[in-house]
């Protein structure tokens, strides 16, 4: 898993509350055991027409997002299955932080196994990062090592992060990663149980 320290990138905003795991990526993609390739099918209901054209009414396929890194939602994003694939279809698009008032729990712990940071503020600092966006080429600052989201506009805002999540996320410490920081410990425990 890569480190998260700081990062600045192209905002998309989905003015949606309740996006649930379902329309993130949908089941019949759910087939990969491995984490990459799912990026081609994010919201995949939604970016695409039945025909398979893109949606032109779709967040994401407006003009002007290609390359979006940080994604604004509304409340309660990530609802519905415990899908960690969502997270995997975020990443492998190329989103690294989902700014929202609130998240469904899951999706939230998924999130920082995966490299992905999600940040909680609140509604009316949404509010305001959906109207600038809404202006097109809006890019935000989100620093994990300050905890604060920037825009160029002078906006600064702090978020919260338990201690052990910032560790893990700004290190690149998924669970396999951690569990390996104990090795030595782990195969003299075996070895003493020959």
């Amino acid at each position: 898993m890569q480190p998260f320290i700081k990062h600045r990138g192209l905002v998309v905003a989905m003015d949606r509350a309740d996006v649930d795991t379902d329309q993130v990526i949908p089941k019949q993609f759910l087939k990969r055991i491995e984490r990459s390739g799912f990026g081609q099918f994010l919201f995949f209901d939604w970016r695409f027409l039945p025909g398979g054209e893109p949606n032109p009414d779709f967040e994401l396929n407006q003009p002007g997002t290609e390359g979006c890194s940080i994604l604004l939602a509304r409340d309660n994003f990530g609802c519905g299955s415990s899908r960690e694939h969502a997270v995997w279809a975020l990443a492998d698009y190329g989103i690294l932080s989902v700014i929202a008032p609130s998240f469904a729990d899951i999706f939230f712990n998924n999130c920082f196994k995966n490299g992905v940071l999600p940040v909680v503020l609140e509604p009316a600092v949404m509010d305001q990062l959906f109207t600038s966006a809404a202006l097109g080429g809006y890019q935000l600052t989100v620093d994990l090592e300050a905890s604060q989201v920037r825009d160029d506009e002078g906006l600064q805002v702090e978020f919260s992060l338990d201690s052990f999540r910032r560790k893990c996320l700004m290190e690149g410490l998924d669970d396999i990663a951690l569990t390996l920081q104990v090795e030595d410990r782990i195969t003299a425990f075996e070895q003493s149980q020959g």
